[in-house]
């Protein structure tokens, strides 16, 4: 039997939400209103910055998570993870392809936000 979307956003959650620190867990919380006030490539250009110091690897490891999880759920308009080839995707992408990734972070996000604590509840903490 085939997962539904739902089943497999919350599956990939869970996976990449293993050994999360509470750090990632609170960043996970917050991204959803950052992208509504600065917008997906911003926050995305935000988390690889601030991954690039070592007291954050977090916010790179969170932004490397959503990464992976929107070019598997748009592999014709996102087909590499990379972060200078996802950003050159998302600056040629259709608005109307843009605006449904962007939703899809959404989305992605809302299970992340929920399953970090959980993971974390169970004893999969780092």
């Amino acid at each position: 039997m085939a997962t539904t979307l739902e089943q497999q956003r919350a599956a990939h959650a869970w996976q990449v939400c293993q050994g999360c620190s509470s750090e990632y867990q609170n960043l996970a919380k917050g991204l959803p209103a950052l992208i509504m006030n600065s917008g997906l490539m911003q926050v995305m250009a935000f988390l690889q910055e601030k991954g690039s110091k070592a007291s954050q690897h977090h916010c790179k490891l969170l932004g490397e998570h959503l990464r992976a999880w929107l070019c598997r759920r748009f592999p014709k308009d996102l087909p590499q993870a990379e972060f200078a080839a996802f950003m050159q995707a998302l600056m040629k992408a259709e608005p109307r392809t843009f605006q449904h990734i962007t939703a899809e972070a959404f989305a992605w996000l809302r299970w992340t936000r929920q399953m970090a604590p959980a993971v974390r509840a169970t004893g999969g903490e780092d």
